[in-house]
């Protein structure tokens, strides 16, 4: 028997937690990363108050950094780490890849001066629409859609962007190039960009509405990802006949491996509680896996380099939090981590190389305390251990120091 019924893992995509040791081999914009400290830098600048994570235990954990996060709790209800990351990235797919197991010794590719001609020219040859060669660069999403926009309503060309992460994002405007049309272009871009020297993690459809100074991106978004490149813990519990649930772009990230019950992309996070929450509540999830995805966080604020929204951001999931917690069963475990940093007060609008955090909550908890520090797949071990199903790659269990 499980220890755990359902064990649920919620990623707070970019809620770093202080610089990783090996910070200073990773830069953004010519700035090693060996100062970044996401949660440390908005309680900082900004202030933050998070009494629900706090209580699970988010002040307990150590600190290299002088800086702060929030109060520690003398008697919290849950355990608390962090955790660090062995594979050779700091972009989203790297990380949930490692939480699942994996150790990617080889980054994925990324285009800093833009994509080469021989893949712009392929594209247009598949789609008989023209690109538009001064978006071809690492951009912001919203500010590439108000600057070349506007064209794109003329000229009916494509908007191929890039950014810090291994990814081809093509935005389109809903009435000019429709959705279907949108991602079969996106389809052609992931074929041709399998392998080096252009190997991507992600081919993102991303589609907007508006008008000129008023464009709104869209739920419509799609991610066309690689597969994981060795079985993933999701894998072995699927293989195992285990329920495994995705919410938000977890089914993306893991293109579709592993996961048997997909609950949709979020438009929120939110959207995403909700859906976690409804999946949590569902009479035909009795036992397993929920894996769920919270990117606004990054999306909105880390990458536009908003400490003040990041903070409301992080301030609105802890309001929730008691909600998932009311969600749970009394043989649940809640599992709230991250998958890299995004530190807004940093240079750049990159990720930022740093520890992840992990709360653990069940409301069979009989003690509280620490985890020793570990690494990022030691999350799949422990789901894998609870459930009897052999680990990935990487990662030591710690489902024994909770009780």
């Amino acid at each position: 028997m499980p220890k755990f019924n359902r064990i649920h893992l919620v990623v707070l995509d970019s809620v770093g937690i202080g610089a990783a040791p090996d910070a200073h081999n990773f830069v953004n914009a010519g700035v090693p990363d060996g100062a970044s400290d996401t949660l440390g830098h908005i309680s900082k600048s900004v202030g933050l108050n998070v009494p629900n994570m706090a209580k699970l235990g988010l002040g307990n954990i150590p600190r290299e950094q002088a800086l702060k996060t929030v109060p520690a709790e003398s008697n919290p209800t849950g355990y608390a780490t962090k955790l660090e990351e062995v594979s050779l990235g700091k972009d989203t797919m790297t990380g949930h890849w490692e939480i699942m197991g994996l150790n990617i010794t080889e980054p994925f590719d990324t285009f800093w001066n833009g994509f080469p001609e021989e893949i712009l020219t392929k594209i247009e040859e598949f789609s008989g629409r023209k690109v538009i060669r001064e978006a071809n660069k690492p951009y912001s999403g919203t500010a590439v859609i108000d600057d070349f926009g506007p064209r794109q309503m003329e000229t009916g060309e494509l908007i191929i962007y890039t950014s810090a992460d291994p990814v081809l994002q093509i935005a389109a405007h809903e009435d000019i190039i429709p959705l279907d049309e949108l991602y079969r272009i996106c389809e052609y871009a992931r074929s041709i960009t399998l392998d080096r020297p252009a190997l991507l993690g992600r081919i993102i459809a991303r589609p907007y509405v508006g008008e000129p100074g008023n464009f709104t991106r869209t739920a419509n978004r799609r991610d066309l990802a690689v597969s994981p490149f060795a079985p993933t813990v999701l894998d072995k519990l699927n293989e195992a006949g285990i329920d495994t649930y995705a919410v938000g772009k977890i089914n993306d990230i893991f293109n579709g491996a592993g996961i048997n019950h997909d609950m949709g992309h979020n438009k929120s996070n939110s959207h995403g509680i909700d859906n976690l929450i409804k999946a949590m509540k569902s009479e035909d999830f009795k036992h397993g896996f929920s894996f769920t995805n919270l990117v606004d966080f990054d999306a909105l604020y880390g990458h536009r380099r908003d400490p003040h929204g990041y903070r409301d951001c992080l301030h609105e999931f802890d309001e929730r939090l008691p909600e998932i917690i009311a969600a749970m069963r009394e043989d649940d475990l809640l599992l709230i981590t991250a998958d890299h940093g995004n530190d807004p007060t940093y240079a750049g609008t990159d990720h930022t190389r740093e520890y992840i955090p992990l709360l653990a909550y069940s409301p069979s908890f009989k003690d509280n305390g620490l985890i020793p520090v570990g690494h990022f797949a030691d999350i799949s071990a422990t789901v894998a251990d609870n459930f009897g199903v052999e680990t990935a790659m990487i990662g030591e269990s710690f489902l024994d120091k909770l009780v």
